[in-house]
């Protein structure tokens, strides 16, 4: 059952990362790690953290910068 929580929790960060802009990205982030910390393992949680981490260090295309802040 964690194992579907710690998917569905990096399918949220996906989504996020693709549709939202960076501060709000983060901040989802950091709602999903808080909530997250209470169901998933220790061990599933540090690939949870980990998996944030490297998706909060890459950098959206110019292209879609431009599609989140044109309206």
């Amino acid at each position: 059952m964690n194992g579907e929580i710690l998917k569905a929790c990096k399918e949220l960060i996906d989504d996020a990362k693709s549709g939202c802009a960076d501060l709000v990205f983060k901040e989802t982030c950091l709602e999903v790690l808080h909530k997250a910390s209470s169901v998933l393992s220790s061990e599933e949680f540090k690939q949870l953290s980990a998996y944030v981490e490297k998706r909060m260090t890459e950098k959206i295309s110019f292209h879609m910068q431009a599609e989140l802040t044109v309206p």
